[in-house]
């Protein structure tokens, strides 16, 4: 089976790659805007014709798109995220090669849910910021397509290569900068929010199960659980073997509760409530400006516009892709860990 992978040098991508690269099945076929790409195309300003005449050339039986941009301003994140996508559908349309289409997706298309609740595929999505709409048409666009096609609404990714402006990514690099300094607390705002993590290799894993699969539609990817981010912090702590104290800034209800990290017995931990990841300090000195701005959050609290709670059902991958998430929020921990302790 030919596969044609668009964006495979993304944090998805690159373990998109990995995977299929495992399969003996699979000759794969890189597309992108790097000088390591196997075919050099840039799907925001490629035109759809240039696409079809190497979609009729290499003859695919599976394209794949990870692409996409996660930053950035509303014209950005349309062009990157929408026309990309709908120069990639133009060009299936017109292509011979048939080929079938995963499209990823993200949970910022649903936008925030009733806390307790799992957001399954026939909710009506309802994104808080650009980053969400632009993806939720690029969604649209798919699913309006008429092509043999399939989008994967993957929740919060982690793992080895998380961004580091990502919560977890800001958390592990908060705690690095902390245990290299030798600061006995580390203080952090915005650990209330509550997040659905799954492991990049099980979302490969999902992309995987997809392009073998003759399913459709809409697929959540997802665990079918969500982690407060400040159970996520104690977990993170107790692999790093930070001694250290958490203490949380800006409760917005009550005051500060004290909590004991899993794992560090007789060690409590300072721990409030919610609002996005924010300061580095101590109790020996203050935050450097540097450190502010490296791990304040961004003014909206939840700049995902997912707020506070997002968890997937994800019964519809079990059924549909056989596909069921393998790797705990641990080990993932563990192996972002392991990337910043590098750093130290």
């Amino acid at each position: 089976m030919r596969v044609l992978l668009i964006g495979a040098n993304g944090y998805l991508g690159r373990y998109v790659a990995d995977r299929l690269l495992a399969d003996p099945a699979v000759q794969l076929t890189a597309l992108g805007r790097g000088d390591d790409a196997d075919v050099r195309f840039d799907l925001a300003t490629g035109s759809p014709g240039a696409l079809t005449r190497f979609l009729d050339a290499v003859h695919p039986g599976v394209v794949i798109n990870c692409a996409g941009a996660t930053r950035g301003g509303a014209r950005e994140l349309t062009r990157h995220n929408t026309v990309a996508v709908a120069t990639i559908c133009e060009s299936l349309r017109r292509s011979g090669c048939g080929a079938r289409l995963v499209q990823l997706g993200c949970a910022a298309e649903y936008g925030p849910s009733q806390p307790g609740s799992s957001t399954a595929e026939d909710a009506v999505p309802r994104p808080g910021g650009p980053y969400g709409v632009s993806k939720l048409a690029a969604t649209e666009l798919v699913l309006g397509s008429g092509l043999d096609a399939v989008v994967l609404r993957v929740f919060s990714p982690v793992g080895p290569g998380t961004p580091a402006g990502s919560p977890l990514g800001r958390l592990a690099e908060a705690m690095r900068r902390a245990m290299q300094s030798g600061d006995g607390e580390l203080k952090l705002s915005g650990l209330g929010v509550q997040r659905d993590f799954v492991d990049v290799r099980d979302v490969a894993r999902a992309v995987h199960a997809a392009s073998l699969s003759a399913a459709q539609g809409v697929v959540n990817i997802g665990t079918g659980r969500a982690v407060r981010l400040r159970d996520a912090a104690a977990v993170l702590a107790r692999v790093a073997g930070y001694g250290g104290s958490l203490h949380e800034l800006d409760v917005p209800h009550g005051g500060p509760q004290q909590h004991g990290h899993p794992g560090q017995h007789g060690h409590p931990g300072h721990v409030s409530r919610p609002a996005g990841l924010a300061a580095i300090g101590s109790p020996r000195s203050e935050a450097t400006a540097e450190q502010l701005a490296a791990a304040a959050p961004p003014p909206y609290p939840y700049p995902d516009g997912c707020g506070a709670w997002q968890q997937a059902d994800v019964r519809t991958a079990r059924d549909r892709l056989g596909w069921r998430p393998r790797i705990n929020l641990e080990e993932s921990l563990a192996d972002i860990w392991m990337e910043a302790a590098c750093r130290i």
